[in-house]
């Protein structure tokens, strides 16, 4: 049990550290700083609650219910024809917070395309901070294609992918009238469904690492991003509503 709680602290603890990494060099004011590594540790205390194989399981449980939400409105689907040549997908549940300047955190999975249907989850998540004027609290569902090889490589690496023009991620076609013709134009595309409150603009990049410690948990094993996403490894039962959803593209 001691053992289990200094790995929380410790994850924690990098939160706030990577937090303190981003702000130093910028022109930022000792108060923002405070600002922003208050919101750093409690978004780091919030995500060692999904580190084990249970809260992989809820990341797993509600990307199928992300997917679900975004097909039930085909006018803002993401088309049928986008998701077929997907390579990949990555699916985060994302929550930011701000006051004058804003701090984000989720969690998520990322799955591949395989010769037998899709591979199983492999646990992803994310934070980040931003500045400029902003305020409120909001709820995103994100929703990654890999549309390349290169782009599901680059999250079977580990450690952190940064989603930016330079690495082919851009917005991506939605609803009925995209999906006549569509073909894949960059290696990611990227889709929000947001709730909740926010104002203001961020400028800030989107970086995603894998979750370690939640794969080993969840398959009972330490295990690569790269064996989980090429289909070397046998995905939990728990996995399998979401390869059903997934089948049908």
């Amino acid at each position: 049990m001691k053992q289990r709680q200094e790995i929380k602290n410790t994850k924690s603890v990098r939160c706030v550290m990577g937090i303190q990494r981003c702000i130093d060099g910028r022109e930022v004011s000792d108060s923002m700083k405070a600002i922003f590594l208050v919101f750093a540790a409690l978004l780091g205390a919030c995500s060692t609650f999904g580190s084990g194989s249970d809260g992989l399981q809820s990341d797993v449980d509600q990307a199928v219910a992300v997917i679900e939400r975004f097909e039930a409105i085909p006018e803002k689907a993401i088309p049928p024809a986008v998701m077929r040549a997907a390579r990949g997908v990555a699916i985060l549940t994302v929550t930011k917070v701000g006051f004058i300047g804003s701090v984000r955190g989720g969690t998520g999975v990322v799955v591949a395309r395989i010769d037998k249907g899709w591979s199983g989850p492999s646990a992803i998540g994310t934070g980040g901070i931003g500045a400029g004027l902003q305020a409120g609290a909001e709820v995103s569902e994100l929703v990654i294609v890999l549309n390349t090889p290169a782009a599901v490589d680059a999250f079977s690496k580990g450690g952190n992918v940064t989603l930016s023009a330079a690495l082919g991620a851009a917005a991506g076609p939605v609803g009925r009238t995209a999906e006549a013709g569509v073909a894949p134009q960059a290696a990611m595309y990227t889709y929000s469904r947001s709730q909740g409150l926010f104002a203001g603009i961020s400028l800030e990049g989107t970086v995603i690492a894998t979750r370690d410690e939640a794969n080993e948990a969840y398959y009972g094993r330490p295990v690569t991003p790269r064996e989980i996403l090429s289909g070397k490894v046998q995905p939990p039962e728990g996995a399998r509503k979401l390869q059903q959803v997934l089948s049908k593209y």
